[in-house]
This record gives structure tokens, C-alpha cells and sequence, in this order.
């Protein structure tokens, strides 16, 4: 009778012994199950790394920053951007450098490894090459502060004048003010693709003034006047805010900013147009206190205001811009 369970004679095992034990079955290729743990091991550390991107959130191409609608926010995205792919790129040149030495060079005696040093050429380059991405970052960040921060001849100017706790927009050539107080969210309206100079000062003590969609930011210091121009490129209606600590009612300093086209510009300007004195701060200071509920959080006032003259107030929200 034929042992193999499967009736053929050439399945018989004969390299056994009689009565001595079966043979072991035939082992499994030296380095094959290494090789597949290094590939999971490698293929998780991928994952775990893709996962860290996306949890972070990682947004192409403005790298989590806003995309400006200004032409100096513009600039300043790029310089943003640089920096960032400049340091992407460092950081997965040191990290290969660190994971290739640890791999290679892990231990496997006791032995001492052989120990290399004064080479000349290598630490040459790795003393050089930091300094020359130093240089160059700080090449690209003078030409972007130099565009930022220029002052080219604007056809408009707008003194903004922070106080506690609101803003006013005085219209210096256009003889128009515009000045809210705590909850009236102050509008300032631009005219699009059109430089506006901007002299900031404060009425009291530090505040911030900040748009997000502008990325950009100053602080309107008592006794400074900081100018710098903005040119808005997109229509719409932009939040602004205080972003220094300024007294009680700081969390209340907001306003807006709303770029319009030129002839929308032009209607709202004939509208609140006049030779009449503008409303002062103090006035809407006091304006702010006499309205103010006494014990509450949040004072009642009335809605922000476009002044002509000291006697003629309308509200910012009823131009139809």
C-alpha cells in the first residue's frame, strides 16, 4: 500500500531515517521576515507622518497664513512661503542626515568604531552652507520690508486715531469722518486697486490695528504717527480689530474695512461731503459714557456714525455701498 496520502510513490519522503522523526519542514528564506518588518516599519512612520500633516492642518499654498488681498500683503506671503519651503527642505535634510546615522552606525559590538575626524572639506561645507541661507533669507526679507514699508505719493490719505475704546477715519483731503465707539464697528471704505496712505496714532494708549485679510498689523502709538500705505486689490468687507490690551472694553474695538470700485468710492464720498467741522473724539467719548449702562458689560450706544458737520450725524450702515 502506498504511504503517500495522495497515492503517488515519488511523494514519499526518504531522507528520514526508519523509525527516526519526520523531517522539519523546509525553512523560511534568511532575511525574508526582516525585510517585511522594515517595510511595515517604514510604511507606519509614513503614515504617522502624512497623519501629523493633515491633523495640522496644512494648507497649500499660503501654508495656513490667509491669503492677502492687499498688494503689501501680497509680498509679505511670499516672503512667508520662502521661509517656509526653506525650512521644510532643512528639516528634511537634517532629519535623512539623523535617521541614515542611526541606522547606520547602531551599535553591533563592543567594539569601538573607527573614529574619523578633521575632515577639512566636510566641515567647510556644513559651516558654510548654514551662513549662506542665513544671508540669502536676509536678502529676501530686506527687499520685502523695503516694498512693504514704501511711501509712494498717494492720491488719498486717512488719519486713523485709536482711543478707548473705538477708531475714527478722517478723510483728510475728502473732509469726511467716520468714528464709532465700542459696539458700532467703525466702516472705513477704500477705493480698489488705489494706494491709500494711512497715518496712524492713538488717542490714548497703545493699540493695534489689524486686519486679517490684509495680513498686516501696527500698533497706533501715543505721541507717534506710524504711516504706511495699503493698496486693496478684491472688493468686499474686511474685519478689523484691536489687538493690544487696552482698557475694559478692548475685546469691543472692532471695525471694518470695505473696498469698493471707484465710482462707488466717489457716490459715498459726494454723500457725506461738507465744509462743517467733524465730530471730535471727546465727543464720542462722552457720547459713549452718557449711553452706557451703569453695571452692565456691555454699554448701550447708538450706532456708528458718518459726520459731516458737528450738527449732521447718519449712520454708516445707510450709505447703500
Amino acid at each position: 500500500m502506498d504511504p503517500s496520502p495522495t497515492g503517488n510513490p515519488s511523494a514519499t519522503r526518504t531522507d528520514a531515517a526508519p523509525g527516526g522523526p519526520a523531517a522539519a519542514p523546509d525553512a523560511p528564506e534568511p532575511g525574508a521576515a526582516p525585510a517585511r518588518s522594515r517595510r511595515s516599519r517604514w510604511l507606519g512612520t509614513a503614515v504617522l507622518v502624512a497623519g501629523g500633516l493633515l491633523l495640522a492642518g496644512c494648507q497649500l499654498p499660503t501654508f495656513g497664513e490667509t491669503k492677502p488681498v492687499t498688494t503689501q500683503g501680497q509680498d509679505a506671503i511670499k516672503l512667508w512661503q520662502g521661509f517656509f519651503i526653506a525650512g521644510a527642505i532643512v528639516f528634511l535634510i537634517v532629519f535623512g542626515l539623523i535617521t541614515w546615522a542611526v541606522l547606520r552606525y547602531r551599535r553591533r559590538s563592543d567594539a569601538m568604531p573607527r573614529q574619523t575626524q578633521y575632515h577639512t572639506i566636510l566641515e567647510i561645507i556644513y559651516t558654510t552652507v548654514p551662513v549662506v541661507i542665513v544671508l540669502v533669507l536676509f536678502g529676501f526679507t530686506f527687499v520685502t520690508e523695503n516694498e512693504v514699508n514704501a511711501l509712494p505719493t498717494p492720491k488719498m490719505s486717512v488719519t486713523v486715531t485709536g482711543f478707548q475704546w473705538g477708531w475714527r477715519f478722517h478723510y483728510t483731503t475728502k473732509n469726511v469722518t467716520v468714528i464709532g465707539v465700542e459696539l458700532q464697528d467703525p466702516e472705513m471704505v477704500l477705493p480698489v486697486n488705489e494706494p491709500t496712505r494711512i497715518y496712524l496714532e492713538s488717542h490714548d494708549v497703545i493699540h493695534g490695528f489689524y486686519v486679517p485679510a490684509f495680513d498686516f498689523s501696527r500698533y497706533a502709538q501715543p505721541g507717534i504717527i506710524n504711516k504706511f500705505t495699503i493698496t486693496p486689490h478684491t472688493t468686499g468687507t474686511y474685519r478689523g480689530q484691536c489687538t493690544q490690551y487696552c482698557g475694559l472694553y478692548h475685546s469691543l474695538m472692532r471695525f471694518r474695512v470695505k473696498v469698493v470700485s471707484d465710482a462707488a468710492f466717489a457716490a459715498w464720498v459726494s454723500t457725506h461731503h461738507s465744509s462743517g467741522p467733524a465730530t471730535s473724539i471727546s465727543t464720542a467719548e462722552k457720547q459713549a459714557l452718557t449711553n452706557s449702562t451703569p453695571g452692565a458689560h456691555t454699554p448701550n450706544v447708538p450706532p456708528s456714525t458718518v459726520t459731516s458737520t458737528a450738527t449732521t450725524n447718519q449712520t454708516a450702515g445707510s450709505t447703500g455701498l
